[in-house]
């Protein structure tokens, strides 16, 4: 198969396409998006070494339910 061909080139972007879905559906299961209850902040929860990583944003939905609270 000749690299100049357009087969090969049709393939080799399938291939890498492919390669970038894994990599996406792979490290999508790795994190957790999750919301702190006393902040309202949101933070990611990484599976492969359980830390917390805050985002410094906040869910308004958490904030207006706190707000409604008062």
């Amino acid at each position: 198969m000749d690299i100049y061909s357009s087969k090969f080139a049709i393939i080799l972007i399938i291939v890498l396409v492919g390669i970038l879905a894994l990599q996406v559906m792979s490290n999508s299961s790795n994190t957790q998006q999750l919301i702190d209850s006393e902040t309202c902040e949101i933070y990611i929860m990484d599976g492969n070494i359980n830390a917390k990583k805050y985002l410094n944003e906040f869910d308004t939905k958490c904030l207006d339910f706190k707000n409604l609270n008062k």
